[in-house]
């Protein structure tokens, strides 16, 4: 525990309250839960936390201050260069977190018209997509993927299927080819881990998406990449580069976490299950308790304080960092039933944030989770844990929710006859 070099004190004085880090080996996905809860019995529903050694923000774990948070861009800013400790020199431009927060010409990290004009642009490349094509290709990439395990009766899910789907798709719909894809999955991955290699890692995404630009610049295509480059909104070739990223980043890590932990729930819920199995609940019943209870990314960088305000409780001064706890913001007491039963058929959550930056995939997001969880489902009618539930184990991330591993077996998979079990993406 340590305190925020630029924290303010408490609404009514007294000294500065002590920061809760959010970082280094001993973050537990299991914990976090009672951690946000423990952060809103001591500090109300503006929290302060640590994201690095010395480099203190506020995480805004209350539902309805989390909703003004997203919604008042004249309070709270996107662009991370009216963070305070940045503009002193007090965060080191190679620290781990800044591929993550630093800021990039993406719609991201823009307000106003700059950020409408990059949404519109990005909001119309992901409408082109033909919903009935990707569930077509998820179906088939997910088949491929059940039948290049299915022999052996036994699989870890999480690096063999919710890993590697979403990475297919993505990466196709992006006009990227197998093994490039691949590579830049690895990057993004290493560029989210937050460590010291995070740096060499954004050099390499980079690197890829450059090339692939050029490639779109003479050889159009079908894809997203294609889309942003001939929008009308002419963005350069830098922005579509940095837009792809936050697409890239946002869409695989969070349509990965969303896959396997609604399994999770499938297979460590009988109850649940047979409410799907009979029809009395859906499949998207089981994807929406996931946003709920684990939202496939539980913190997300920032919003920037424009101006002193009280805010929550606290007096956050012009320049403060203030990070979307959309986990904790879920768990708040105002919007859950009050007898602790699952919250089924209300989507008010805020997993996918709110206000006029809301994530713009969302409809994919759930349509490739659908599907993937709805083949699996009936290719593995026997699907079961290979371990005891209590084994396990999350992440360790500020950011991401997602499951470490997910092992388990079956006996009698019902393959289509024409599968093709090679493992390549499908565009």
């Amino acid at each position: 525990m340590s305190v925020p070099p630029h924290a303010s004190p408490p609404l009514g004085g007294g000294r500065c309250p002590a920061a809760t880090a959010l970082y280094g080996p001993v973050l537990d996905g299991d914990a976090m839960p009672a951690l946000y809860e423990e952060l809103r019995r001591t500090h109300g529903p503006v929290a302060p936390v640590t994201i690095a050694p010395g480099v203190g923000a506020w995480l805004v774990i209350g539902h309805r201050e989390l909703l003004r948070l997203t919604r008042e861009e004249q309070d709270f800013s996107h662009d991370p260069r009216r963070w305070t400790l940045l503009r002193e020199g007090r965060v080191p431009a190679n620290a781990p977190i800044m591929p993550i927060i630093g800021w990039r010409p993406a719609l991201l990290f823009a307000d106003g018209q700059q950020h409408r004009r990059m949404r519109t642009a990005v909001s119309d490349a992901l409408a082109g997509i033909d919903g009935h094509e990707l569930r077509r290709s998820v179906r088939a990439a997910a088949e491929r993927l059940i039948a290049s395990f299915a022999d052996r009766r036994e699989a870890d899910l999480v690096p063999h299927y919710a890993r590697k789907l979403p990475l297919q798709v993505i990466t196709g719909l992006l006009g990227l080819d197998g093994p490039t894809g691949q590579r830049l999955g690895q990057a993004i991955a290493g560029m989210v881990a937050a460590n010291a290699d995070s740096v060499n890692a954004a050099e390499r995404i980079d690197s890829i998406l450059y090339e692939l630009i050029r490639e779109k610049r003479l050889r159009p295509s079908d894809d997203i990449t294609s889309a942003l480059l001939s929008h009308e909104a002419r963005l350069t070739d830098e922005e579509v580069l940095h837009n792809l990223v936050v697409m890239f980043v946002a869409g695989h890590q969070t349509t990965l976490n969303w896959i396997a932990t609604t399994l999770r729930v499938l297979l460590c819920d009988p109850a649940f299950r047979s409410s799907i199995a009979v029809g009395h609940l859906s499949v998207d019943d089981a994807l929406d308790l996931v946003l709920w209870r684990h939202p496939p990314t539980q913190n997300f960088p920032a919003r920037y304080a424009t101006r002193d305000l009280e805010f929550g409780g606290r007096h956050i001064r012009a320049g403060d960092m203030l990070l979307l706890g959309l986990a904790g913001a879920n768990q708040d007491p105002e919007v859950l039933p009050a007898d602790g039963a699952p919250v089924i058929g209300n989507r008010s959550h805020l997993a996918f944030g709110a206000g006029p930056h809301s994530c713009p995939a969302q409809d994919p997001a759930r349509l490739i989770t659908r599907t993937a969880v709805d083949t699996i489902r009936h290719r593995l009618p026997d699907l079961e844990l290979a371990v005891p539930e209590s084994e396990l184990s999350w992440v360790k991330s500020p950011w991401s929710k997602g499951l470490a591993a997910l092992p388990v077996r079956f006996t009698e998979p019902q393959l289509p006859r024409t599968t093709d079990t090679t493992d390549r993406p499908h565009r």
